[in-house]
């Protein structure tokens, strides 16, 4: 079983576009506990969020930045701080409102008195008229509201969260989130088009197995985030009080159980984002025994399990260049299965054979602090022992990538190391 980086493969001949989004989550409390506005996605071919429970949302629109004039209680000053961008800020506020009426028919507009605007007293083809007018364009709902007098309320809406879509998908996305909650004298009406059900839910109902919906992994992960809160009044003032919102990005990686996005806070995130940086194919979010896979040009890691019966995985390190001489770094961490992998998985001969652990692999070269081995292009350098007596580690001068047994940190004094290749466990960047 083999998986290869990207760093064997080609770049793309043209990087997939990034488009702005905006999204609002809008919130009501119910008797059991808060409950958020959930819409169905109409099916429709080659969309990846075909089917799929969302929070109303779209791409944020050239000319949602006319909007500006119209919203009250912000400023683009204000609005770009808020998401710590150079300008632009309120475009987001303004196209988050806009497609919360498009898809959902809800306006957080206010009136001449600062009330939100009644909806729901409008004769039905009046709103129809309204929603319609509004789908045409920005330019449409900014004439509706000069009209009625109306002002778009941005200062109702509180930041939430900032998600960028994976590398590798089909369509990506740079989505800021926003919370707000639901007008009173307004209806939810999906606009059958874009959306074809609403639910108002739990958002521990939401993401409950038994529910069935079709959720995307940001959409998830919102809502086992809001889970968190009983109220409306709650959440709004902890997104309030938000000093900074990191951007999240997962990762596609491949595993046992299929491709899936990796989250950031996941242990193989670090290594998928070194291996396959742009979703081309061959990170991984699992180990497996006897999975041989190449971390970059000169270093081939090859998994087995630990020969004590605990089923523990460990890996062992083939350096050097594909096709030359190699040093092969734990070689005998498992049992016979293990030492098939590696021999079928060797890149060329083995000249060099190293061990992280005091108690060497039989046959293991011992070197001391300071020495060097060049294999090919590969330069490894034996680093001090950090104090522990049972460990051994070498650096790939060229990658500065650390090979470290059970002393698995770099000490301070060690500038050049840039990343870790544990015996156990993923590839990760000296923190």
């Amino acid at each position: 079983m083999t998986a290869s980086p990207t760093h064997d493969t080609p770049p793309s001949a043209q990087p997939r576009p990034v488009r702005m989004a905006a999204t609002l989550i809008v919130l009501r409390d119910a008797s059991a506990d808060l409950e958020v506005l959930m819409l169905r996605r109409a099916e429709k071919a080659n969309d990846q969020n075909s089917g799929a429970s969302v929070f109303p949302g779209g791409v944020i629109d050239a000319h949602d930045r006319g909007l500006h004039g119209c919203c009250s209680g912000l400023d683009d000053r204000a609005a770009s701080e808020r998401l710590e961008v150079p300008e632009g800020g309120l475009d987001y506020y303004a196209a988050a409102i806009r497609e919360c009426f498009e898809e959902a028919g809800l306006l957080f507009a206010t009136d001449s008195t600062g009330q939100l605007v009644t909806l729901d007293g409008l004769p039905p083809s009046q709103l129809a008229e309204m929603r319609h007018a509004a789908e045409q364009g920005t330019d449409a709902l900014l004439s509706l509201c000069a009209r009625h007098g109306w002002q778009l309320a941005a200062d109702r809406l509180a930041y939430f969260s900032h998600w960028l879509t994976p590398p590798g998908m089909p369509r990506r996305f740079d989505t800021r989130f926003f919370l707000a909650a639901m007008p009173e004298a307004q209806s939810v009406q999906p606009d059958g088009r874009e959306t074809v059900e609403h639910m108002w839910l739990r958002p521990a109902d939401a993401v409950d197995p038994a529910r069935g919906l079709k959720l995307m992994n940001v959409t998830r992960r919102i809502l086992l985030e809001l889970a968190r809160f009983k109220s409306v009044g709650e959440l709004m003032a902890h997104a309030r009080g938000l000093k900074h919102i990191p951007r999240a990005m997962p990762r596609l990686a491949d595993g046992p159980k299929g491709r899936r996005p990796v989250n950031m806070e996941e242990p193989s995130y670090e290594e998928v984002g070194f291996v396959d940086p742009d979703g081309e194919g061959g990170g991984r979010y699992a180990h497996e025994a006897g999975l041989a896979m190449r971390l970059s040009a000169r270093v081939l890691r090859v998994t087995g399990e630990a020969g004590d019966g605990s089923g523990t995985l460990v890996h062992s390190y083939f350096v050097g260049t594909a096709g030359g001489d190699c040093a092969l770094i734990d070689a005998s961490p498992a049992g016979p299965a293990h030492a098939e992998a590696l021999a079928s998985a060797a890149p060329g001969r083995v000249r060099w054979l190293l061990s992280t652990r005091a108690a060497s692999d039989a046959g293991a070269v011992v070197l001391a602090p300071g020495e060097q081995i060049s294999v090919g292009d590969a330069t490894l350098r034996v680093l001090p022992d950090d104090g522990d007596a049972q460990s051994r580690r070498f650096l790939l001068v060229e990658e500065g990538m650390l090979f470290a047994g059970t002393s698995d940190a770099p000490t301070a004094d060690d500038e050049q190391v840039r990343w870790i290749a544990p015996r156990h466990g993923f590839l990760r960047s000296r923190r």
